[in-house]
C-alpha cells in the first residue's frame, strides 16, 4: 500500500455543515443538539470501566498481597483519573469553549499532534478495541456456561461433572451482537449503557456479598502481606503472575480510549470538559470503591486460591440461583459494553468508506424498515455487511483463544501506556504549550516513562501465561 493510501486510512476528516450559532436544534458545529449530561456520561464510563475486569481483581490482589495489591489499584485509578482530565481538555482544539471539536480520540491526536503519531494511534486504538471485543466475548461465554453447569449440577444432585464446550455460547453472544450492532451510532445507545451499568453493579454487589458471607462463615481473612506463597507456585511463576496481575488491573481501568467519543455526547454550556471532569471523578470514585471491595473481599475469602474469575470461584455453592443471577447480569452488561467499545471502530470504517466511495449506493443509501409500535428503523447495507463480518471475526478468534485471564492481562498491558498515558500527556503538553524541560514537562514525562515500564512488565507476564495455556490447548476443543 502506498504512503498516500496509508495516510488516507487514518486521515479521516469529518464534514461539518454550516454553523447554526444560537439555534435550539443544532450545536455550534451544525450537528443536532447534544443532550448528554454528567449522569449519562458517568453511565457510559461505568459501563466501560466496570466490565469483566472486575472479576479478575481478586486473583490479581492474590498475586500481589495485601500491601501491593490495593496500592497498585489506587495508583492505576489515580493515573486513569489524571490522564482522563488531561484528555478531556483536548476535546476542543485551541479555545476550550469555542475551539474546533474533535469527535473521536484519533481526531484529537490528528488536530493536536499530527504526523506519524496519527497512524500509530489509530492502529493501537482500534487493535485494542478489537481485542476488548474478543475479551468480552470470552467472558460472556464463561458466564453463560456457569449458569448452565450450575443448573446441570443441581439437577443431577452433583453426580454429573457437567463438562461442556464454550463454542455454542460464544456463537449465541455473537448473534446477539450482530443484531445490536445495527444501531447506527453512539448517541442512540445511551439506554443500553444505563442498563449495562445497572447490571455491572448487580453482579459486582453479588460477588462482594458472597465474599463477605464466605469470610463470615470461615471467621478468617485469608491471604498474606506479600501475596501467593512460594510452594503454592514456584518463584518464577510468582514473578510472571505478579506481572500479569498488573495487566489485569490496568485492563480494569481501560476506558480512556473512548473518552472523547463519550464527551462528544455532552451538551454545553457548561463546557464539555468541565462536565466530563465531573463525570470522570464520579465514575472513577464509584468504580474504585467497587474494585477495592470486590478484589479485597474475594482475596480474603479465597486467599492464595483466589480464582481468575471471582464468581466461578464460588463453584456450585448455594444459593446457586444467586450466582445464576450474577452471571446473567454479567452477560447483559457485556452485551452493552461490547457495543460501547465497538462503536468507534464501526464509525471509523464507515466514515472512511463514505469518503472513499461517496457515489456508492451500497455505502450511502439507507432503507426505512417499518417496526410495529416503534419509529421506522434505518437499514444501511454496508453497515449490515461490515458490522456482521466484524462480529463474526471477533467470535471466531474468541473460540480459538478462550483464555480469559491471560487475554485480559495482555489487553490491559498493551493498551494502558499508549492510550491512557502517552497520547493524553503529549496532547496536553502541545495544547497548553508547556515549555520543554520545565518542571511540569519533566513531571509529565516521568509519569509517562514509569507507566511504560509497568506496561512492558505486565505484557511480559501475560504473554508467559498465554504460552503456558497453549501447551495444553486444542483449537475449538476447549471445554469447562
Amino acid at each position: 500500500m502506498s504512503e498516500n493510501n496509508n495516510q488516507q486510512v487514518f486521515d479521516i476528516s469529518i464534514d461539518v455543515v454550516p454553523k447554526n450559532n444560537g439555534s435550539k436544534c443544532f450545536d455550534d458545529d451544525g450537528r443536532l443538539k447534544r443532550t448528554g449530561s454528567v449522569w449519562t456520561a458517568s453511565a457510559h464510563i461505568i459501563t466501560a470501566v466496570i466490565g469483566s475486569g472486575v472479576l479478575s481483581l481478586a486473583w490479581a490482589i492474590a498475586q500481589l498481597g495485601w500491601i501491593a495489591g490495593p496500592s497498585v489499584m489506587f495508583l492505576f485509578s489515580f493515573v486513569s483519573y489524571y490522564t482522563s482530565c488531561l484528555l478531556s481538555d483536548c476535546y476542543r482544539s485551541g479555545d476550550p469553549l469555542t475551539g474546533k471539536r474533535n469527535y473521536t480520540y484519533i481526531d484529537a491526536v490528528r488536530s493536536i499532534l499530527g504526523g506519524a503519531r496519527v497512524k500509530a494511534c489509530g492502529l493501537i486504538q482500534y487493535l485494542n478495541l478489537f481485542g476488548i471485543a474478543i475479551g468480552y466475548t470470552i467472558a460472556a461465554s464463561v458466564s453463560m456456561m456457569s449458569i448452565k453447569r450450575s443448573n446441570c449440577f443441581h439437577e443431577s444432585g452433583g453426580k454429573k461433572p457437567c463438562h461442556m464446550s464454550s463454542n455454542p455460547y460464544m456463537i449465541l453472544f455473537g448473534v446477539t451482537e450482530v443484531l445490536l450492532s445495527q444501531i447506527p451510532d453512539f448517541d442512540q445507545i445511551w439506554w443500553l449503557s444505563i442498563v449495562a451499568a445497572v447490571m455491572s453493579f448487580t453482579y459486582s454487589s453479588i460477588g462482594l456479598a458472597l465474599g463477605i458471607v464466605k469470610v463470615a462463615t470461615t471467621g478468617t481473612f485469608r491471604g498474606s502481606l506479600t501475596g501467593i506463597s512460594i510452594g503454592t507456585v514456584t518463584e518464577t511463576q510468582k514473578m510472571w503472575r505478579s506481572f500479569q496481575a498488573l495487566g489485569d488491573i490496568a485492563f480494569a481501568y481501560s476506558y480512556s480510549v473512548i473518552l472523547i467519543e463519550i464527551q462528544d455526547t455532552i451538551k454545553a454550556p457548561p463546557s464539555e470538559a468541565k462536565t466530563m471532569k465531573k463525570a470522570t471523578v464520579l465514575s472513577i470514585a464509584v468504580t474504585t470503591t467497587f474494585y477495592m471491595l470486590c478484589g479485597c473481599m474475594g482475596y480474603a475469602a479465597f486467599g492464595d486460591f483466589a480464582p481468575g474469575n471471582l464468581l466461578t470461584g464460588f463453584g456450585f455453592y448455594n444459593p446457586f440461583w444467586l450466582l445464576d443471577i450474577a452471571n446473567a447480569a454479567i452477560v447483559v452488561h457485556l452485551v452493552g459494553a461490547y457495543q460501547v467499545f465497538c462503536q468507534p471502530i464501526f464509525a471509523f470504517v464507515e466514515k472512511w468508506a463514505a469518503q472513499r466511495w461517496p457515489e456508492s449506493k451500497l455505502i450511502t443509501k439507507e432503507f426505512q424498515v417499518p417496526v410495529p409500535g416503534l419509529p421506522s428503523f434505518k437499514l444501511n447495507l454496508f453497515r449490515l455487511v461490515w458490522r456482521t463480518k466484524f462480529v463474526m471475526l471477533t467470535t471466531i478468534i474468541s473460540m480459538l483463544l478462550p483464555f480469559f485471564n491471560d487475554v485480559v492481562g495482555l489487553l490491559g498491558a498493551l493498551g494502558f501506556w499508549p492510550l491512557t498515558v502517552y497520547f493524553p500527556v503529549e496532547m496536553y503538553i502541545a495544547q497548553k504549550q508547556i515549555p520543554k524541560w520545565s518542571t511540569r514537562w519533566i513531571c509529565l514525562q516521568m509519569l509517562s516513562i514509569a507507566c511504560l515500564v509497568i506496561s512492558l512488565v505486565a505484557a511480559a507476564g501475560s504473554i508467559a501465561g498465554v504460552m503456558l495455556d497453549l501447551k495444553v490447548y486444542r483449537p475449538f476443543k476447549t471445554s469447562y
